[in-house]
């Protein structure tokens, strides 16, 4: 869907063992990938007696999973810490319990140094290939004794030491299959944080998604910075493709649903095409970034593909899944943009017709090409442009959500709503449907008759049978 607030956006891991005797709160900021990170940090550190808390302020053990995208996005965890900091002097002032702090993600692998230099009160930096470290970092950390960066692991050892098992609630999950870039777009900080592409072997990624299975998950969500890059040692030692992974998937008895995020248009293959009209579980929302609609910022981005490609990518997926809705990322007032080049970027986006996107102003981020190129776009209108491109944006995702009125969706249903027995579930094309009545349905898949569309989610009915 169009997202108009910063990525680093916090998500909080839910609250869950309450009999444990320490508490365990995650921040999380950015993109799903750090979602499914910090759901496995929770389970590395459940065996040393951690549960996790909806509080930092219940908390001994606070964890920052960071994204590094943006530049607000690293103020914030700095910000963030600060408070931290404050909060963990007062309860020790008041005689109770200190409070551990680490950060983790993306910021802590570009900028562990700094942040131990900048903010003293943190005892831990962990980067995104060694969260399987915690425990041991902890100890040590506990001893007063010992490195306090964990950095540089290779993706292999990560997942080799993370348990199959996942302390994991819903019927939904997200699993991580493929890590890091090798794209070196001009603007991204990936390549340098997350590193080179990698692909988990398939066997283990089938050995995690039937256990996600058989905790009652249906839908599975394949995450990677490139996904559809993924090219993973199958069981007869050849590389599968993410189409074969997904077929793979498929078999796994439970599973129904399968998408995955984030895919870059040069790595759209024919067997992935082939896949979105022949599989019946994969699911017909794609999101496909293509960031600018300009041949010329496209160049400077350094994306290795045009306008005319995309446009002709996309013909060939609708043709394939005509009932595809398509969503994507857009940066407007890259370095040298100027008003021809971002209306390229509204005529693509009249073209392509998004069900949803995310949409944002260019922010330098320290390293990368981009932050050295002259022609910095002025703030005013770069900001004008993003609201003439998100005004677009946000009238395309309302007209195709009223556009489902009056058809019928499979429907599954994930948590009670606010209202009576309300039930919210997630439709094909991801939006939330809140359906009244249907509270008793968590977990199943429910043709739903969809009664109205607004900007961000469906209301729907239950069929009645006769």
């Amino acid at each position: 869907m169009t997202e108009t607030l910063d990525p680093a956006v916090a998500q909080t891991v839910a609250a869950d063992g309450a009999d444990a005797t320490k508490r365990l709160f995650i921040k999380t900021y950015g993109c799903q990938m750090n979602v499914y990170d910090s759901e496995r940090m929770a389970d590395v550190l459940r065996p040393l007696g951690y549960a996790t808390t909806d509080s930092a302020e219940s908390a001994d053990f606070v964890i920052l999973n960071t994204c590094h995208i943006r530049e607000r996005a690293a103020e914030k965890v700095y910000s963030e810490l600060g408070k931290l900091r404050e909060l963990r002097d007062k309860r020790v002032a008041k005689g109770g319990n200190g409070m551990t702090i680490a950060v983790a993600g993306c910021v802590a692998q570009a900028e562990g140094e700094e942040i131990m230099r900048r903010q003293p009160a943190v005892d831990l930096v962990v980067g995104p290939q060694a969260y399987h470290q915690l425990p041991e970092l902890l100890t040590r950390t506990a001893r007063k004794r010992g490195e306090r960066i964990g950095a540089d692991f290779a993706p292999n050892e990560k997942f080799d030491a993370l348990p199959v098992e996942r302390g994991i609630e819903g019927y939904a999950a997200f699993l991580t299959v493929q890590e890091g870039c090798d794209k070196f777009c001009t603007f991204c900080v990936v390549p340098y944080t997350r590193g080179a592409e990698w692909s988990r072997p398939v066997k283990a990624i089938l050995e995690e998604a039937r256990a996600l299975a058989d905790h009652g998950v249906r839908e599975l969500t394949l995450l990677g910075q490139n996904v559809n890059a993924f090219d993973g040692e199958g069981p007869d030692g050849k590389p599968y493709t993410l189409a074969k992974l997904a077929y793979a998937l498929a078999e796994i008895p439970g599973i129904d649903r399968i998408r995955y995020t984030t895919s870059h248009p040069n790595d759209m293959s024919d067997d992935l095409i082939a896949a979105h009209a022949d599989l019946k579980a994969l699911m017909p929302y794609l999101h496909l970034p293509v960031q600018a609609g300009s041949d010329r910022i496209l160049r400077l981005m350094n994306r290795k593909h045009g306008r005319q490609k995309y446009f002709e990518l996309i013909d060939r997926i609708r043709e394939a899944r005509p009932d595809i809705a398509m969503a994507g990322d857009f940066i407007v007032a890259f370095p040298g943009e100027t008003e021809r080049d971002f209306e390229d970027t509204m005529d693509l986006v009249r073209r392509v017709n998004y069900a949803g996107a995310f949409s944002f102003i260019y922010s330098p981020r320290p390293g990368t090409p981009a932050a050295t190129m002259g022609a910095q776009v002025p703030e005013e209108e770069a900001k004008a442009r993003l609201k003439a491109l998100q005004t677009l944006l946000f009238e395309q995702q309302t007209a195709f959500n009223q556009s489902l009125t009056g058809r019928v969706l499979p429907i599954l249903f994930e948590k009670k709503g606010r209202h009576g027995h309300q039930a919210i579930g997630r439709s094909p094309y991801l939006q939330s449907v809140h359906v009244d009545d249907a509270d008793h349905l968590m977990g199943q898949i429910v043709d739903v008759e969809i009664i109205s569309g607004q900007q961000n989610s469906l209301a729907g009915r239950l069929i009645q049978k006769s």
